[in-house]
């Protein structure tokens, strides 16, 4: 069984499929026969080289001897002791095998990760580490604080893997930046051992400035790379493709410790241009350069200056595409230092140029010698965002809240919005609430029953805008039920609602919920009183409305939420009518007297007297109510036989119409 730390590569006969099986410390895989096997045990300075095919074993222990600039993504496999929890990443998938204490890492070109997850699956286990299943440590999430780059004009260098701290401390204070590849399905440099959040943190805290770089899909028309690892001719799948990256290289600068207000370079190699080509790359850098804004980080190209620069300065006033924020151009021999014939001086002039203008030199520093290549940087960092962002909603408005940051010279302060939960995602896009110093601001006119997501950013004096901070404004919304929905005069309604989000999120439980009213005929609304809603949102309340009355509920709005008005409903109310006839039974000739009470009275008005015939109600005479709602009418019959009366009231503005009981009248 193979010890602890030894290193075992066997190369067996080639197979029928010509492969061959490699182990390592109790592990076997079946790789191609053509992979050759570097031992890096055996050869710590040897490049672990990504863009082709080969199998690694170990981990370096010394300064890589790479070149300095490597481009272009091969498939392959690299297996070496387990000591952390390291997750697949794009174009590297990783599995760890804990009875041998190894992590294998198959690295692959973009669109061969059912190929690499082949090669993965024919690994097994021979012998399981002395000391039993490996212990993991899983990495610290790093808290992402170190802003990449930040103000700095000076040298930096650029190497194909990230040095060790001992070469960085030797190469200061030689350079105080330096260029790490970060990300990328066409990355070439190995799996970047020294990389870690702790050499960040840890070389941020003495002083270097840190450019960072992704390299993903190239140009569709480039001669040095295969169809694999370029994006596609198609420029809306191109810009498709560029947001992905942006997506990924995020997440790496995350858990690397970089934060928002970093600038992330995509890395495009220099390419025969032609105008789909161009087409192609410009798109992919838009939606790049979007994408990395939407999330609060800054994006950067880094291109040969005579193809990609020359493509992105033909079209730098254009609308047609997003301009990266800043530019990384290489222009070896190129003076002065920070120009280029193929980028106008007045073109990323606020402090937002890379010049690389020397490649794969060798040089010393301390001691200590690498394959680099040489950059001058004149770069700031925008401005740091708002802080202690909050919105507060009334009734169709909103005031937001905010601390303008300190140390800044303030352009102005960028309020947009959108409607939903999603906020704008750029300066440019959704509504423009608020352009100006202030540290609060007041929208009204909003429509009711509505959610917005409002999106606030800095922009200094230099038009360098910072990333954007998010707050929500949760719609409301009240119901209305009313029963009955007519009610005699000093009766009873119960007027109900339901308060509820809109995003469903939980029940307005314990929030005032105001009653308002008017009564039919009137314009203006006054509040009937405030409730404090149930534990599932529900008030009720029962109301005696003296005339016909609409309700409506309200919610008046509170941090985060938008106040509501729900609909108005009507409740009619009917005045009480009392009818007596005396006597019911009289002989022809006589007279009875059918009278009663109207209550509320409406002195003055006419209470109509009807006789049914057949199915039908005829009128019979008219009278006028009394100052206490009295009428009478004298009936005196010209035959004998049974009669039906009934006396009605007909609406008015106040109330709804009603009618006495019938009465019946036997004349003999």
């Amino acid at each position: 069984m193979a010890g602890i730390g030894s290193v075992v590569a066997t190369a067996g006969p080639a197979a029928a499929d010509d492969t061959r099986t490699v182990s390592y410390r109790g592990y076997q895989v079946s790789v191609p026969a053509a992979w050759p096997v570097v031992d890096l045990a055996a050869d710590p300075t040897a490049c672990v080289r990504l863009d082709r095919p080969a199998v690694y074993l170990g981990r370096s222990t010394a300064q890589a001897d790479c070149p300095a600039h490597l481009v272009g993504r091969s498939s392959g496999l690299i297996l070496e002791p387990l000591t952390s929890a390291e997750p697949s990443t794009d174009g590297l998938l990783r599995r760890q095998i804990t009875d041998a204490g190894v992590l294998a890492t198959a690295y692959y070109a973009p669109g061969a990760e059912a190929a690499a997850n082949s090669l993965l699956a024919t690994g097994r286990v021979t012998s399981k580490a002395q000391s039993g299943r490996a212990a993991i440590a899983r990495p610290l999430a790093a808290m992402p604080s170190v802003v990449a780059t930040g103000n700095f004009a000076g040298n930096a260098f650029d190497a194909c893997d990230a040095p060790t701290q001992a070469t960085m401390d030797a190469w200061r204070p030689a350079y105080q930046g330096v260029g790490v590849y970060i990300s990328g399905s066409v990355r070439t440099c190995g799996t970047q051992p020294n990389l870690t959040s702790g050499w960040v943190s840890a070389n941020a805290a003495k002083g270097w400035q840190f450019l960072l770089l992704d390299v993903g899909l190239q140009a569709p028309c480039s001669t040095r790379f295969p169809v694999s690892n370029r994006m596609s001719s198609v420029a809306a799948t191109a810009m498709t493709q560029g947001r992905n990256a942006a997506i990924n290289s995020v997440a790496a600068a995350q858990a690397l410790g970089f934060a928002q207000r970093s600038a992330i370079y995509s890395d495009i190699e220099d390419y025969p241009s032609t105008a789909a080509c161009k087409a192609a790359v410009l798109s992919y850098l838009s939606g790049w350069t979007q994408e990395l804004n939407s999330r609060g980080y800054v994006g950067g190209a880094y291109v040969s200056a005579a193809s990609g620069g020359a493509d992105l300065a033909s079209v730098y006033t254009s609308t047609a595409y997003t301009r990266p924020d800043n530019i990384w151009f290489a222009h070896w021999g190129a003076t002065p230092v920070g120009t280029s014939r193929f980028i106008p001086a007045a073109y990323w002039n606020n402090h937002q140029r890379v010049h690389q203008f020397a490649g794969n030199v060798s040089e010393t520093n301390g001691g200590v010698t690498m394959k680099i290549d040489r950059n001058y940087v004149n770069v700031t960092a925008p401005p740091p965002p708002v802080s202690g962002l909050s919105v507060t909603g009334g009734v169709a408005a909103a005031t937001l809240r905010w601390t303008k940051p300190a140390n800044t010279t303030l352009g102005q302060i960028m309020v947009r919005s959108s409607a939903g939960s999603n906020p704008p995602l750029l300066p440019t896009s959704g509504t423009a609430v608020y352009n100006g110093a202030a540290s609060m601001f007041t929208q009204t006119g909003l429509p009711n029953s509505a959610s917005y997501a409002y999106r606030v950013w800095v922009k200094d004096s230099k038009g360098k805008i910072g990333p954007g901070v998010d707050v929500r404004l949760v719609g409301t919304k009240a119901t209305i039920g009313a029963t009955p929905a007519s009610v005699m005069y000093t009766g009873a309604v119960t007027v109900s609602t339901t308060v509820t989000r809109l995003d469903g999120a939980a029940k307005l439980a314990g929030v005032p919920v105001v009653l308002y009213a008017k009564a039919k005929n009137a314009t203006k609304w006054s509040t009937v009183g405030s409730f404090k809603s149930d534990a599932n949102g529900v008030v009720s309340t029962s109301q005696k409305p003296g005339v016909s009355t609409y309700y409506m509920w309200g919610h008046n709005g509170a941090a985060g939420l938008l106040g509501t008005r729900g609909a108005a409903t009507l409740v009619e109310v009917r005045p009480a009518m009392s009818a007596y006839l005396t006597p019911a039974a009289i002989k022809l000739g006589a007279s009875t007297l059918l009278y009663g009470y109207l209550n509320p009275p409406h002195a003055g008005m006419t209470a109509y007297l009807q006789r049914r015939s057949g199915t039908s109600w005829v009128a019979v005479t008219t009278g006028k109510l009394t100052t206490n709602g009295k009428f009478a009418f004298s009936i005196k019959p010209t035959a004998r036989g049974t009669y039906t009366y009934r006396v009605v009231w007909l609406a008015d503005a106040d109330h709804q119409g009603t009618q006495t009981a019938s009465k019946v009248l036997t004349v003999s």
